[in-house]
């Protein structure tokens, strides 16, 4: 618990004023000299806004039940979660989009999404992995140096700002870890785990975009990303889930995606 608030940078009083206990009472829990009942561990637990994964282990080594659930995707009750996810997906064709878990696993995936890869790779193999429910992994793919990282033109500008994402996360998802440490056996972002980061430049560009070379040809690809994610989450599966869409960042790149559909038999 004191290592989750000071992590948050957040001192006794601060927490204490945000759940309506003594600031005595909070240090007593912190020491152990005061076992906090259920609905006060869920309460600093909240307030801490701490991931539900987490609160849920916090909550067993005090020696309660797990509160938030962890619901497959394909189970009925999450069936209008699916059918949200889904919905923003296609609403995004033909731009890319995809949703991602905590682990950066694929999860679903739109026919823009599956469009970029064939152009990408000038072939079916990626989308065919999907659709017969091969996991993918995104950070597996940009990490294979004969996969999408060689198509990219500022490779390296890409992978160390997935190093930082991926640092930042491990935290709170330690099944990151050991792809966080095949990123810096590649060279990336040690300086972050020696405590000596420092600031980067400034970027060209407003925000970071991914430039692509399309094998056999001249023609270059830019999108940049945004995310959604859902805003209450009370279950762990859609708390880790999140929709990356990615937009052309230049007119060339708008016009191709635009026909890449109907160029792929629709």
């Amino acid at each position: 618990m004191k290592q989750a608030r000071q992590a948050r940078r957040l001192s006794q009083m601060e927490l204490s004023l945000r759940v309506g206990v003594s600031q005595r009472h909070l240090s007593f829990i912190e020491t152990g000299r005061a076992r906090p009942s259920r609905e006060m561990l869920l309460a600093l637990l909240d307030a801490l806004e701490l991931p539900l994964a987490q609160r849920n282990e916090l909550l067993m080594k005090a020696g309660y039940a797990p509160h938030y659930p962890a619901t497959s995707l394909d189970s009925p009750d999450m069936q209008p979660v699916r059918e949200a996810l889904l919905q923003l997906l296609s609403a995004h064709d033909p731009s890319p989009a995809m949703v991602l878990d905590r682990q950066w696993n694929l999860v679903l995936v739109n026919r823009g999404m599956l469009a970029l890869w064939r152009t990408l790779s000038c072939s079916d193999a990626l989308g065919l992995a999907y659709e017969s429910g091969t996991p993918l992994n995104l950070l597996d793919l940009m990490l294979d140096p004969d996969g999408l990282q060689r198509l990219l033109i500022n490779r390296e500008e890409l992978l160390e700002h997935l190093h930082q994402r991926v640092w930042r996360e491990v935290p709170h998802e330690p099944a990151l870890q050991p792809r966080l440490e095949a990123f810096e056996s590649r060279g990336h972002g040690a300086r972050h785990r020696r405590g000596t980061a420092q600031a980067t430049m400034a970027p060209p560009s407003p925000v970071l975009t991914a430039h692509f070379q399309v094998p056999c040809s001249d023609r270059q690809l830019a999108f940049f990303s945004m995310f959604t994610t859902f805003g209450t989450p009370h279950d762990i599966t859609i708390a880790s889930l999140k929709v990356e869409h990615l937009f052309p960042a230049d007119e060339a790149t708008r016009d191709f995606v635009r026909g890449w559909l109907g160029a792929a038999g629709g």
